[in-house]
């Protein structure tokens, strides 16, 4: 996978990271994705197929809770059995933070670490900022002039610690 300067900046301390966690538990999946209830059917789950369409392994609630089983708690174990977090901003991600949703707790889970990658879809990180300033202060990727295809493979070559600069 090739980055460019500015792209490898932004993915480089989560590849990072990445490499780190395969050693220390290879049993881990390479993503945990942090997205909207709102755009579980949509965004998300098109997310999640081209992470996975780039051989990345993805947590994804939509896949891995069972019915009947605590949504809180398996959220929990996906996070603690993830090695990097994704979290996919949307309008519906910045209205779900505002209202202190799930989503809200996967996010402060997720900047307690130095493994999340915001991507922003259909937003700015200019509006990511006005609700959430520690989310937008880490780097991302963006949708904005890329595809959610080109951004995935870009992830999950993160994920799988494979990128290099071009």
């Amino acid at each position: 996978m090739a980055y460019s300067p500015t792209e490898w900046r932004t993915i480089e301390p989560a590849a990072r990271e990445a490499e780190k966690q395969a050693v220390a538990h290879p049993e881990r999946r390479d993503l945990f994705l942090c997205h909207a209830w709102a755009d579980r059917e949509d965004s998300a789950k098109d997310l999640c197929d081209e992470l996975e369409s780039a051989n990345a392994s993805v947590w994804f609630s939509e896949k891995d809770v069972g019915l009947g089983t605590s949504l809180l708690r398996e959220i929990d174990k996906g996070l603690r059995n993830s090695r990097i977090g994704i979290v996919l901003v949307t309008p519906a991600l910045l209205k779900s933070i505002e209202e202190d949703g799930i989503a809200e707790k996967e996010l402060s889970a997720l900047l307690a670490t130095d493994r999340v990658i915001p991507v922003a879809h259909g937003t700015t990180f200019e509006a990511l900022r006005e609700v959430s300033p520690l989310l937008a202060a880490r780097s991302g990727l963006s949708t904005d002039g890329s595809s959610l295809r080109e951004v995935a493979t870009k992830v999950a070559a993160a994920a799988a610690a494979l990128g290099e600069v071009v």
